[in-house]
């Protein structure tokens, strides 16, 4: 590219929009730390990262006037636009096939099959084709859709894609911005990739979706504002929104879903346990018909009690009427079972497996997983494609309300504290081993040690299996006043946040703990830790930076009344951070240069002071990347040789910390304009990073590459 024309105004703001879309993940950070340098360069002086439309307008003006005085800064300017992020490419991958299996016997519903079938079939004409099944629980409309969905998988060759909408006991749903995100991602978009804001999210989605013939199912939605982002307009793909009623405010085909009649309660009964179990029950059938109510769900629960024994007394419920399904499945079970049921159903768990239920029972995980197989057994548990568990929402009801009236609010307590303690403990010991070097807080740290993984990347791996629960036992331990395990199950979450990046899904758990931190231990060492721990979160949404900000504040302020110097060090240091993402370099400069004076007053023996070798390379690390941003290359480098020999030096390595000092490096010499040195050191992180799990990382690497090989003929 040559001199920007004043035409080239226009193309410089699509660049700079680009760069903000972008702006999470370590490809948008690096990316928009690089640009500022670049910035600044061209335009002869620091820019602040521009903050709408307007000012990214201004800042296009001031680099078309300074290119139009330098052409080699303007063949800069033009290199960084030709390989500027555009739509994200999915990578290559089999089409999605999500839909959980349909139930293997199914009768009746011909109406609403037809119904489907009508608006997946309807001429295209501008218009989303969706649906809504409804209807109350228990009745059989994820049954319908998933039926559909598998009857109709050929006219869908580019996959399916479907998403559980429920909350948790905390009343959080997924919000749309985090089942965007899970959508990209399992339509091979590259984690980095995924822009950081909604709209982005959902623009994206369909962009990638405009030509696919795709199925959409979504699962127990409560509001059309769940819905409404997830839709998409391309003419072949079809939208089966499954809810108990149609969300207001939501334009779907309505496609309602009510009780069996009789005749085919009973035909579906003869399917799931024989025609002749069926005739023999005759004179049971009646009752358990009407205690079934016409819920297919019921009449499978229900099924088992047609083929007792003739003469087995018949349960009875209140007041002398037969009970529900649910309630004659519960008393058929022994005391070990009936137990497991109630104690692990006091939270919606996301997911259950034998180790927390073993911890809420009170028994080895043997015998929580041999439990948990025979409560699937007599369907009072659904067995998830991964072979985890989860209850039914009625069923849990069930399940809690027994709790609570044969085993007492006191130990129902117990149980959700021994629960989520299981939970911070296999938290703790996973993120020891996915970062064993970072220091803590947490007395926990100290105490377990790191969990038997692999290696780092095996750990971080095993954290993200099981986040959502990690998520959950942070908002339930908050909600149960149990803060010391909030704040330490939040503390835990350190390393999945830093090498994984799934801010969307980890921001309640982290708000609480800071909240819980903030009312329970004012001015502590915790306070300052999970405060900075949030700001890092939020630093990656460039609408929330303010945000990060304060929460910045208040962990310098909680750490400097604590006492803990190494604490409030971190946080000016993060503040250092945060003004690299908005293109602050000299005020950067300033906040590590104050954060090192903070270590220089740590005297051997003090707190923090082992840590004192690695805090110090960090910040060296970090000096160079803003002394980079200044463009004075020549200063930079020697800072981060010194963060390298450190984290390669035997006794203090660490291959994350060396990749990402690499890849500084590697970001200096392209600036400083020695490629090929930049393309040698982008590979050695590349190969550092890959074993590691850091994937996140990754894209930046590619995209130093696409920068520094020589042009194609």
């Amino acid at each position: 590219m040559g001199v920007l024309d004043p035409l080239s105004v226009s193309a410089v703001t699509g660049f700079l929009e680009a760069v903000s879309a972008g702006m999470a993940g370590e490809t948008g950070r690096r990316l928009g730390e690089a640009v500022g340098g670049v910035v600044a360069r061209v335009a002869g002086r620091e820019v602040r990262a521009p903050v709408g439309a307007a000012e990214r307008d201004t800042v296009a003006r001031a680099l078309v006037e300074g290119a139009a005085r330098d052409a080699g800064l303007a063949r800069e300017l033009g290199a960084w636009m030709r390989v500027a992020p555009g739509t994200p490419v999915p990578g290559s991958g089999p089409a999605p096939h999500l839909l959980p299996a349909p139930p293997r016997f199914f009768t009746d519903r011909a109406h609403q099959l037809t119904l489907l079938d009508r608006e997946a079939n309807r001429k295209a004409d501008g218009r989303p084709r969706i649906a809504v099944v409804y209807g109350p629980e228990g009745i059989g409309t994820s049954a319908l859709a998933l039926r559909w969905g598998a009857q109709r998988a050929d006219r869908y060759p580019d996959g399916t894609l479907y998403r559980d909408l429920r909350g948790s006991s905390a009343g959080a749903t997924p919000t749309a911005a985090s089942v965007l995100r899970y959508f990209l991602l399992r339509l091979h978009v590259a984690p980095d990739e995924v822009p950081p804001g909604a709209d982005e999210r959902r623009a994206l989605l369909s962009t990638l979706l405009a030509d696919r013939r795709l199925l959409v199912v979504l699962d127990h939605a409560q509001t059309a504002a769940q819905v409404l982002p997830l839709v998409t307009a391309a003419p072949e793909v079809l939208t089966l929104v499954v809810a108990r009623r149609p969300p207001a405010g939501l334009d779907a085909v309505p496609v309602p879903v009510g009780p069996l009649v009789d005749k085919d309660a009973v035909r579906l009964l003869t399917q799931l346990i024989g025609k002749e179990a069926v005739k023999a029950a005759k004179a049971t059938l009646p009752p358990v018909l009407a205690s079934c109510a016409g819920s297919p769900f019921a009449l499978r629960v229900a099924a088992p009690q047609l083929t007792e024994p003739a003469g087995a007394p018949p349960a009875s419920g209140a007041a002398g009427q037969p009970p529900s399904a649910v309630e004659a499945a519960y008393r058929r079970l022994t005391p070990e079972q009936a137990r497991v049921y109630r104690l692990s159903a006091l939270r919606a768990w996301p997911a259950l497996s034998a180790g927390p239920v073993a911890a809420a029972a009170g028994i080895g995980e043997p015998d929580a997983d041999r439990v948990l197989a025979e409560l699937a057994e007599h369907l009072l548990l659904d067995v998830a494609p991964d072979g985890r568990y989860r209850y039914r929402p009625a069923v849990r009801t069930h399940a809690a309300e027994a709790a609570a009236r044969e085993d007492g609010l006191a130990e129902c307590a117990a149980a959700v504290s021994r629960t989520t303690g299981w939970f911070v403990r296999f938290a703790v010991r996973a993120d020891l081993a996915a970062l064993p070097e970072r220091w803590h807080v947490g007395p926990l740290f100290a105490q377990l040690g790191p969990g038997p993984y692999d290696s780092p990347g095996a750990a971080v791996a095993a954290l993200m299996a099981e986040l959502d629960n990690l998520v959950e036992s942070v908002l339930a331990a908050a909600e149960f006043g149990d803060h010391d395990t909030a704040c330490q199950g939040t503390e835990a979450l350190w390393a999945v946040q830093l090498k994984a990046g799934p801010y969307d899904t980890l921001l309640p758990a982290l708000r609480a703990g800071a909240r819980a931190a903030q009312a329970h231990r004012p001015g502590t060492d915790m306070a300052g830790r999970l405060h900075a721990q949030l700001a890092l979160a939020l630093m990656e949404m460039p609408a929330l930076r303010e945000e990060a900000e304060a929460e910045l504040t208040a962990a310098a302020d909680a750490d400097a009344r604590a006492g803990h110097v190494r604490g409030q060090a971190t946080a000016v240091e993060t503040l250092g951070l945060l003004r690299l993402r908005q293109w602050r370099y000299a005020e950067a400069l300033d906040c590590f240069g104050a954060a090192g004076r903070l270590l220089d007053g740590i005297a051997p023996g003090d707190r923090g002071a082992a840590d004192l070798p690695r805090a110090r390379a960090l910040l060296e690390r970090h000096q160079g990347r803003a002394l980079r941003g200044l463009g004075r290359f020549a200063e930079a480098l020697p800072r981060l040789e010194n963060a390298l020999a450190f984290f390669r030096a035997p006794g203090t390595a660490e291959p994350y910390n060396e990749a990402r000092v690499l890849t500084d490096m590697a970001e200096a010499h392209r600036d400083a304009g020695d490629p090929e040195a930049a393309l040698r050191l982008a590979e050695q992180a590349a190969v550092l990073l890959t074993r590691e799990n850091a994937a996140v990382h990754l894209g930046y690497l590619d995209l130093i590459r696409r920068q520094c090989r020589p042009e194609q003929p």
